[in-house]
């Protein structure tokens, strides 16, 4: 199925509701899911999505650890993608993105957090 990406620019906020764990591929051994692309061991993160009114709580996997993502801190999310899957009668949307990074003012500006 075809993925869809999301315009992250589009929320007012987005903030870690579920600190990064890794994934795991296999119940009984305990392996980890790892990237196809990258070998990188595969995160999940819980991400609030905020717009207006409304938010929702999805669960993220992002390839390699968000480095600094702890609860309840602002974040900002690259290449944000949904993806439609179906398996043997259950279904859902499966997201990912390309990075999940805490939202912080780069250390070379003077304003260090403002208006981000």
């Amino acid at each position: 199925m075809a993925s869809l990406p999301i315009d992250t620019a589009k929320y007012t906020g987005i903030i870690c509701a579920v600190p990064p764990a890794p994934r795991v591929a296999n119940r009984e051994t305990g392996q980890l899911r790892v990237d196809r692309e990258t070998g990188k061991t595969v995160y999940q993160v819980g991400l609030c999505l905020m717009a207006g009114a409304s938010a929702d709580v999805v669960n993220v996997s992002v390839a390699g650890e968000p480095a600094g993502v702890q609860l309840g801190m602002p974040v900002a999310v690259r290449d944000l993608v949904a993806t439609p899957w179906e398996n043997e009668g259950r279904h859902g949307i499966a997201f990912r993105a390309a990075e999940i990074r805490p939202l912080s003012a780069p250390a070379t500006s003077a304003g260090k957090g403002a208006g981000q």
